[in-house]
């Protein structure tokens, strides 16, 4: 694994893969964001809704951006956080996540950032931009 003082714009950091999003996960989820709309839990309300099934919180989605980050944590922190929700995220769905350096000084780095589902389709992108300790 590079430092982050390492990479160059256009490298990208390891990306990280999650295991399949389980109906487990999203209880938990809602039980830990206080967000119980039932469309994330119960397929019979998320069919009510017009949906095809139960989809997971976009905020559940988004909070595991900050994973790729993880392994960087003495080297600086996230101090600005934008995504655009491009997408749905179902049960079952295998999750990537990619960050790429976009722009970087001595005292920052910004990052290109998405999420990508197992059919390849962009399920959120956006921004990140890191402090260097």
């Amino acid at each position: 694994m590079k430092q982050l003082n390492d990479l160059q714009i256009g490298e990208s950091l390891e990306d990280v893969t999650l295991p399949p999003v389980s109906r487990l996960e999203l209880i938990k989820y809602a039980g830990a964001s206080g967000d119980y709309n039932p469309i994330h839990t119960i397929d019979e309300e998320a069919e009510k809704a017009g949906l095809p099934g139960v989809i997971a919180h976009g905020m559940w989605t988004m909070g595991n951006l900050a994973k790729l980050f993880t392994p960087y944590y003495e080297e600086g922190f996230i101090e600005d956080y934008a995504i655009r929700f491009k997408g749905m995220v179902f049960l079952n769905d295998v999750i990537t996540l990619n960050a790429s350096v976009d722009d970087h000084t001595e005292e920052k780095m910004k990052f290109k950032v998405n999420a990508t589902n197992q059919e390849g389709r962009e399920v959120i992108k956006g921004n990140v931009v890191l402090c260097k300790v």
